[in-house]
């Protein structure tokens, strides 16, 4: 939960900025406005790539305790040759 904490941090960081950037037009409010998103971007995507990895690595141990429960479904048995028909020819002309 701590990420969380940090991304809701940098967010309330910025509010001060954004009011200073879109109420009062003030240029260097929204230079770091852009400079916070940008971090929150990359914020972001580090968080993104740790669930996920997270979520591989519980996945993976799940499943290889469960394979190994599991039942192979049986094979589908094929058709005899007496049974296919063949297309018909192609008549010439």
């Amino acid at each position: 939960m701590n990420n969380f904490g940090k991304l809701k941090d940098l967010v309330m960081s910025l509010e001060d900025d954004f009011s200073k950037f879109y109420d009062k037009q003030n240029a260097a409010a929204g230079t770091r406005v852009r400079k916070g998103m940008q971090e929150l971007k990359t914020m972001a995507q580090a968080f993104r790539t740790e669930v996920q990895n997270t979520k591989n690595a519980g996945a993976g141990a799940a499943s290889a305790a469960g394979g190994a429960a599991k039942k192979a479904a049986p094979a589908k048995k094929a058709a005899p040759a007496a049974a296919k028909k063949a297309a018909p020819a192609a008549k010439k002309k």
